[in-house]
């Protein structure tokens, strides 16, 4: 793992959430993507070389509409850049965490993305993305 490439956020209004950013940290977001696979509307703010992801689930759902229906709105995820996510996926599973997929899918901001299980990670959502540069 390279970096934490993001922190997502699990917000109940992407246009409200994305003013308290703009106040925090002094600056707009710099793009807005719709990710219809997983039911969200997210929005992105760079700070450092990490980033911020907002997230507003457009279906009820979704699992970021279920989070925010069992948690209310929060961290949901923390992301890491890999250099190559399926080895990493298979790394991580022979370590014995939960994968929640078997091979990487599209996400927002240009990435291939997996997910571990939060039970696998005391309580915690991992995400893993990669740059999308070939398909996998």
């Amino acid at each position: 793992m390279k970096k934490i490439e993001h922190i997502g956020i699990a917000v109940r209004n992407l246009e409200e959430a994305n003013k308290t950013y703009k106040s925090l940290l002094g600056f707009e977001h710099y793009k807005t993507e719709a990710v219809e696979s997983d039911g969200v509307m997210t929005s992105f703010f760079t700070c450092g070389e990490s980033k911020i992801e907002l997230l507003e689930a457009t279906s009820p759902e979704s699992p970021v509409a279920k989070f925010i229906e069992k948690r209310g709105e929060g961290i949901h995820h923390i992301a890491f850049y890999v250099d190559d996510i399926v080895a990493e996926m298979a790394r991580l599973k022979n370590e014995g965490f939960t994968v929640l997929s078997e091979k990487p899918k599209r996400g927002a901001d240009n990435k291939w993305v997996a997910f571990l299980h939060p039970k696998s990670a005391h309580g915690v959502l991992i995400e893993l993305c990669q740059e999308i540069t070939e398909d996998h």
